[in-house]
């Protein structure tokens, strides 16, 4: 504020005269002042202080030194008079009352005048001022420059002096910068060289080891051919004589192989003659009961021609042992049974004869009896027509009627047709069966294995991995090739070879439901699902699997096979599902145990449908199935144990669907076998026959009161086709 203050004083003195002499005295007077001040200040305890306003100490080093004008001042004094003149100029177009003063020229008379009354710059300054172009001239007159106050010069002093140190310390940061980038560009260099150079170095190092590593590589490569080299030269002789050694070795096992062979056969011939004659006299024997009781001959005794029966058979068993043990029977084993054959047909026919004798003289008195009892009936009939008949009461009960023992002849038609259709399939693949050719066996083995291992390999494991059995059993009825044991097999590698494969899977299924549905009740399912899925694509292999079921369980038909008059023991104990091996029939438990896993079988197979299928038609053998057998096992008559488990076995894998399917007619039938069927089977049980049909009861009433039937256990849910 100090340069206006200056210009309202010369203002006022330009209105006076007088006073314009008085300012230019006063001028010198300040100038002398402002030295004055100015030692004052620089003697003072502030003037003493040192002020850092950079952090460079080369430059807060010259603020401690004495002050010195450099080279800039020059330059900053003619910046400042310019903007002065800038300033001036506008002032000069003002009216003639105002009065001019131009401030640049004071500082730069306070720039010059801090540097000392002594120093000949300030006297050129001070000189030049006077004839600056920057004094104003008013009406050709020169004006003296007004005077400046104290403070505003001291501070522009300072401002200069800070702004002078200020480009110096910038000058000097600049050029230790640029030393700074000098030195660490040339130790970048020097160290960009030596990595170089260090590089190269280890990339002839690695080089020499690869060439050194080839050498002995090469070296030790032709050492290993030429070991190789003497190793193949004696394994070629060895070889040589090793093929001679097995040829030889070779033709004489065919040899033993050929002579075995025929003697085997020749045996397996004179075998299966002693195990006809062995059946043939069994069968004859059964003729010869016993406790043979003629509707026309009570008291006929066939005690004499059963005990030799007996003994005769007795024979031929203990020859046929002894002719196993020692391997296979001679020529003169079978002429011995051959002579015990003939005896026991001689020893039956007496037997009839005698018998037919017996029955003749039994007729004569028949008739003479027959006679007299028409004539007393007669007699009777005439009193009891002239005496009233009794009223019968009316609140007494009749009699419950009795059931079937037989199937329904639709039923029988249907099951003789699919025994008959396995037949055929078994014959036509006879051939093949039978045949001595060493790659038809092969062939046929392989073909065997390609079924049974799959369907051996189904469980809950997985559905990627039941689907994957599906698919490979599938290919190969289609005719695809499939890999089984490392081998591919086609089934048109042989002439009968689908027949053979349709007919060997259809027994697997059953085997399957025999041996390991028996053990797990709940593979049930899965096994199910696979036969389910390839009799909708492959229906032959459902009616096969259907015959071998009624053939291994015919309660699954449901049929109960009748004694056939002439057969044997063994022949009907085989028909009713039981195994019978060497005359020796298998134990109850495990034949019901048997029975119950094919009937679990049955029942899971009739309410599943393999997912992947197209399932545009009815399912093959579903549940109106299941209905039937279930109606017709409660048509027939019970049979003791195995009905109940039967139908327990039945109901609690398949009791859920049909509920589903059938409503209300299916608790009508509960309820009728609850009320009804079971008195039948509690009149034949014995106490200790009622473990089974305790079981079957307590399902029953339970069903009943809770009105529903629970999925059964192992049930394949929907999750199981992810993992």
């Amino acid at each position: 504020m100090a340069a206006p203050l200056g210009k309202r004083k010369w203002l006022c003195g330009r209105r006076d005269g007088g006073a314009a002499y008085e300012g230019a005295g006063s001028t010198m007077q300040a100038r002398d002042l402002r030295w004055e001040t100015l030692e004052a200040l620089r003697a003072s305890s502030k003037g003493r202080l040192k002020y850092f306003h950079h952090s460079d100490e080369d430059i807060l080093e010259g603020c401690i030194s004495p002050l010195m004008l450099s080279s800039y001042a020059g330059w900053v004094l003619d910046r400042m008079g310019g903007s002065s003149a800038e300033t001036a100029a506008p002032s000069s177009s003002a009216p003639k009352g105002a009065a001019p003063h131009t401030a640049p020229s004071a500082e730069k008379s306070s720039a010059s005048a801090c540097e000392g009354p002594s120093s000949p710059s300030a006297a050129r300054s001070e000189t030049k001022g006077s004839s600056d172009p920057g004094v104003l001239e008013v009406n050709q007159e020169v004006l003296p420059i007004p005077p400046v106050s104290k403070m505003a010069k001291v501070e522009g002093c300072i401002q200069m002096y800070e702004e002078i140190y200020r480009m110096k310390g910038r000058e000097r940061l600049r050029q230790r910068q640029e030393q700074q980038e000098q030195v660490v560009r040339a130790a970048y260099d020097m160290a960009r060289e030596q990595l170089k150079r260090f590089d190269e170095m280890k990339e002839l190092k690695r080089r020499q080891e690869i060439q050194e590593l080839r050498e002995v590589m090469e070296k030790s490569l032709k050492e290993t051919q030429g070991q190789q080299e003497k190793l193949k030269e004696e394994h070629r002789h060895r070889a040589k004589i090793l093929n001679l050694k097995l040829r030889e070795a070779e033709q004489q096992r065919q040899r033993q192989e050929e002579q075995e062979r025929l003697r085997r056969e020749e045996g397996q011939e004179r075998l299966r003659r002693l195990y006809s004659i062995q059946e043939e006299l069994l069968q004859l024997n059964q003729q010869i009961d016993p406790n043979y009781k003629h509707k026309d001959l009570p008291k006929m005794d066939l005690s004499a021609y059963s005990n030799r029966g007996n003994q005769i058979c007795g024979l031929v068993s203990g020859l046929i042992r002894t002719t196993s043990e020692r391997g296979f029977p001679s020529q003169m084993d079978v002429a011995n049974t051959e002579q015990a054959l003939k005896e026991m047909r001689g020893l039956i026919s007496s037997m009839q004869q005698e018998i037919a004798a017996a029955v003749e003289e039994k007729k004569r008195r028949d008739e003479q009896e027959k006679k007299q009892k028409q004539e007393e009936l007669l007699k009777k009939q005439q009193a009891e027509a002239q005496t009233p008949a009794p009223v019968q009461p009316s609140g007494g009960k009749q009699q419950k009627e009795a059931l079937s023992v037989k199937a329904e002849e639709k039923t029988m038609k249907w099951y003789r047709q699919l025994q008959d259709a396995a037949a055929q399939c078994a014959a036509a693949f006879s051939a093949m069966s039978n045949s001595k050719d060493s790659e038809v066996r092969k062939i046929r083995m392989e073909l065997q294995k390609a079924v049974t291992i799959p369907v051996s390999q189904i469980s809950t494991i997985a559905g990627s991995q039941l689907r994957q059995i599906f698919d490979k059993l599938n290919n190969l009825l289609s005719g695809k090739p499939v890999q089984s044991v490392g081998e591919t097999v086609l089934v048109t590698q042989l002439p009968q070879g689908l027949d053979f494969v349709h007919y060997k899977l259809a027994e697997k299924f059953v085997r399957q439901g025999e041996e390991e549905v028996a053990s797990h009740r709940e593979s049930a399912f899965p096994i199910a699902l696979v036969i389910s899925g390839i009799w909708e694509m492959h229906p032959r292999v459902g009616d096969l699997f259907l015959a071998h079921l009624h053939k291994t369980c015919p309660y699954s038909v449901p049929f109960y096979p009748a004694y056939k008059e002439g057969a044997s023991m063994e022949e009907y104990q085989r028909m009713l599902g039981y195994l019978v091996q060497d005359s020796k029939m298998e134990e109850e438990d495990h034949f019901l145990k048997r029975m119950s896993g094919l009937i679990r079988l049955y029942a899971a197979l009739i309410q599943l449908r393999w997912p992947y299928g197209s399932k545009q038609g009815a399912h093959p053998h579903g549940l109106s199935f299941g209905w039937s057998w279930l109606a017709q096992m409660l048509n027939m008559e019970p049979l003791v144990v195995l009905t109940a488990t039967l139908l327990y076995d039945f109901l609690e894998v398949c009791g859920h669907a049909l509920m589903k399917q059938y409503h209300v007619q299916f608790w009508k039938l509960l309820l009728l076998m609850q009320e009804e069927y079971i008195p039948r089977i509690e009149a034949i049980t014995n106490v200790g026959q009622k473990a089974s049909l305790t079981r079957f009861k307590q399902f029953l009433e339970e069903s009943l009161q809770k009105k529903d039937i629970p999925l059964p256990k192992g049930f394949l849910q929907p999750s199981f086709w992810r993992s």
